[in-house]
């Protein structure tokens, strides 16, 4: 079980999402678990910790084989500490878990919103060029039923899938059915298209309490809210996006941007960019938590 905070931090969540600039406050008005990712780690079952360890192990035995590191650059095959897995490179096998090690690497999880869209074939074109993964929250209607073809792409080109509703309905304003057909509905487009069922969700606004928990629990969906917001819904200055997710990003923190505002996507190799600079590793949501797993219902943020 993941790190439950005091009486399982009683927590408001108020948001603003045409994107979404995230406010919590400790009011006693709604009560679910919430984790942040260096806790769920470290509450990681033994099992999952020795799976993880001798997956990194073999990881780095195949790496000193043929002499390279995690960019594919000639190493010295002398140890293990491949760029990629420990600081300032990317992840691989994204969607997994991969071979980075967040408990050791300086890890921010980058994740994109409400998409896909028109923008979203650029942004896996650099993606795949940075060697980067991300986890896409997608929506439902007008996203994902009229592009397939994105959601197929993301898919096979190792990102992570995940969940932001049908239609954007502010779950906690809901009846607890029809919040279930709003996560639902999204699974079973996603799954027709891809064969997979995303595990993970973001509900819209930030906007979750008690009874959106159970709906996800029972859903089989962990909860993701974020730490970083560039408010890209209020500019399309991509300067002005870039500066107010560096000024944010902190080891174990959680990215948010959207794939559908104009000035997010050119702001993209900029940020990465100079996140490697800083010794920052990209990875998934899925490998910032890893060795752990997300549990269903469960409230994540840093």
């Amino acid at each position: 079980m993941p790190k439950q905070t005091s009486a399982a931090r009683s927590t408001s969540i108020a948001g603003l999402l045409a994107a979404t600039s995230l406010t919590l406050a400790l009011s006693g008005c709604a009560n679910y678990d919430v984790t942040a990712p260096a806790d769920a780690r470290a509450d990681a079952p033994a099992a999952a910790v020795q799976a993880k360890d001798a997956q990194l192990a073999a990881a780095t035995g195949a790496k000193n084989a043929d002499g390279k590191n995690a960019d594919g650059k000639k190493g010295d095959g002398k140890n293990g500490d491949a760029k990629g897995s420990q600081g300032g490179g990317q992840a691989t096998a994204p969607g997994g878990t991969g071979d980075v090690d967040c408990r050791k690497a300086k890890c921010v999880a980058l994740t994109f919103d409400a998409g896909p869209s028109e923008n979203t074939p650029r942004l896996l074109d650099i993606l795949k060029k940075e060697k980067v993964h991300a986890t896409f929250f997608m929506l439902g209607e007008n996203h994902v039923d009229k592009r397939p073809g994105e959601v197929k792409r993301i898919d096979a080109e190792g990102h992570e899938l995940a969940n932001h509703t049908w239609s954007h309905q502010i779950l906690t304003d809901i009846e607890p059915e029809e919040a279930k057909r709003e996560l639902s509905r999204l699974q079973d487009a996603v799954r027709k298209i891809t064969g997979k069922a995303p595990r993970l969700m973001r509900p819209p606004q930030g906007r979750t309490d008690e009874g959106v928990s159970k709906v996800s629990k029972d859903l089989g969906l962990a909860q993701v809210l974020w730490s970083v917001t560039a408010k890209d819904y209020q500019t399309n200055d991509s300067a002005l996006i870039t500066k107010r997710v560096l000024e944010q990003t902190q080891r174990d923190g959680i990215i948010l941007l959207h794939d559908i505002y104009k000035g997010t996507v050119p702001a993209v190799p900029g940020i990465l960019k100079e996140l490697k600079k800083r010794g920052y590793t990209v990875v998934t949501v899925s490998q910032l938590l890893s060795p752990a797993t997300a549990e269903p219902g469960m409230v994540y943020r840093p």
